[in-house]
């Protein structure tokens, strides 16, 4: 037997800025929240106890939307909408008013739609815009509700899901583009020259920083590398990131290197950034095609490592570099020619490398110097190309005690034989 609707209003027990997603497994209480305009009564809603499994359906009722936002707490599961209720004044004649309401109100609620048998067509077309079902007051039973709301609170919970699963999907695809955009696939066709790189992701993110880097040969022979920074780590910063390196690649390819290159960078830069206190560090490399000779440039960044067979592994010359892309208007890049010899190594990285702490938290930072010594060591163990990277990113995070707190790029460069 149908008996009214008791209109409590009860005070959720949930945390603050919780939702409760319902429970429906045996014994779980619901709560359901019944929006009805009726002064005379007559809606009513049966009293519900699903005798198979033992769930209770707690009631609470309100008269209209303004009502039902104070009641709409935390420990509500499901929301029963009349379509009969009279909608907001701005909605004009839309007969589905009070359920967009309701579902602007409610996101991550369940709603059900009840409307008169008569109203089918009006019925579906609220499943349509967003509720979980539709009920006709004429066949409105305690079992039939009790019920409805169950598969509306699973429905609307597999449909989070769904939501979540599609969000994550994206942004794998996002992070796929900005790899390729960050990390690209070096054009080294035509050189004896080897390539390795590596990149780790700063503590707490797996996805890629303001890091990058690039490789290239152009027609004469030449081998142009470069590696970057954008301060900061959020999407904004890898994005800049993004289109630093891809104009690298082209002013490489038009012919433009050293301070006419970092120049035009800067420019780039400047009509790019969202601020004025973005800036890039950044260090570029051109190897002349017989291997022996580079051309360096620096922008705050620091000095790439070079190593040569038996002789100890040291930093490049950095004493006349020039600041950071963005940091000086009219700023200049000297580009310093270095002599590398017959056979080498050269090691280009992000200060992530270096700025990690030497021995655990509350220790000196690594630097230069320890980084230098590192590598050393790791030469002498016979490390070459990729397994030399790996070691070397692997090592500077278990002396720092943990992740580090900046992205660690690198990547190196060999010619074996004279």
């Amino acid at each position: 037997m149908p008996v009214p609707v008791p209109r409590q209003r009860i005070v959720s027990a949930a945390a603050p800025g919780a939702v409760v997603t319902a429970a429906t497994g045996t014994g779980a209480d619901l709560t359901l929240l019944v929006v009805e305009d009726d002064p005379a009564g007559a809606l009513a809603v049966p009293e519900m106890l699903d005798d198979r499994d033992g769930t209770r359906v707690r009631i609470r009722t309100a008269r209209n939307l303004t009502e039902a936002e104070r009641l709409l707490t935390d420990d509500v599961h499901c929301v029963l909408v009349d379509l009969a209720l009279p909608g907001p004044r701005a909605a004009g004649d839309d007969p589905l008013a009070p359920l967009r309401h309701i579902l602007r109100l409610a996101p991550r609620h369940a709603v059900l739609a009840l409307a008169a048998s008569a109203d089918a067509e009006l019925a579906a077309e609220a499943v349509r815009v967003g509720a979980q079902d539709h009920l006709f007051r004429e066949e409105l039973d305690g079992r039939l509700l009790s019920r409805a709301i169950r598969y509306a609170v699973e429905r609307k919970r597999a449909d989070a899901v769904q939501v979540k699963l599609t969000e994550s999907r994206l942004r794998a695809q996002e992070n796929a583009r900005l790899e390729r955009g960050l990390l690209p696939t070096p054009l080294l066709e035509g050189s004896d020259l080897r390539f390795a790189a590596r990149y780790r992701p700063g503590r707490s993110r797996a996805l890629l920083g303001g890091d990058f880097y690039d490789t290239v040969r152009t027609p004469d022979g030449t081998v142009h590398a470069m590696i970057g920074d954008v301060c900061g780590h959020g999407p904004d910063e890898a994005a800049l990131g993004v289109e630093l390196r891809i104009a690298w690649r082209a002013l490489t390819f038009a012919g433009l290197c050293g301070d006419e290159l970092l120049s035009t960078l800067q420019r780039v830069l400047e009509h790019e950034r969202e601020s004025e206190e973005i800036f890039a560090t950044l260090c570029t490399v051109d190897i002349a095609p017989d291997g022996r000779r580079a051309g360096l440039c620096l922008a705050g960044h620091p000095a790439p490592l070079i190593a040569r067979k038996g002789r100890p592994a040291r930093l490049l010359p950095y004493e006349d570099g020039g600041p950071a892309l963005g940091l000086l208007p009219r700023a200049r890049w000297p580009r310093r020619q270095v002599e590398l010899g017959a056979a080498w190594s050269l090691l280009m990285y992000t200060d992530g490398l270096i700025e990690g702490r030497s021995a655990g938290p509350g220790s000196p930072r690594l630097g230069q110097d320890g980084m230098v010594e590192m590598i050393n060591r790791q030469l002498a163990e016979g490390l070459r190309g990729e397994d030399l990277l790996e070691a070397a990113v692997t090592e500077v995070r278990s002396l720092n005690g943990g992740e580090l707190t900046d992205d660690v790029a690198v990547l190196a460069l060999e010619r074996a034989r004279g």
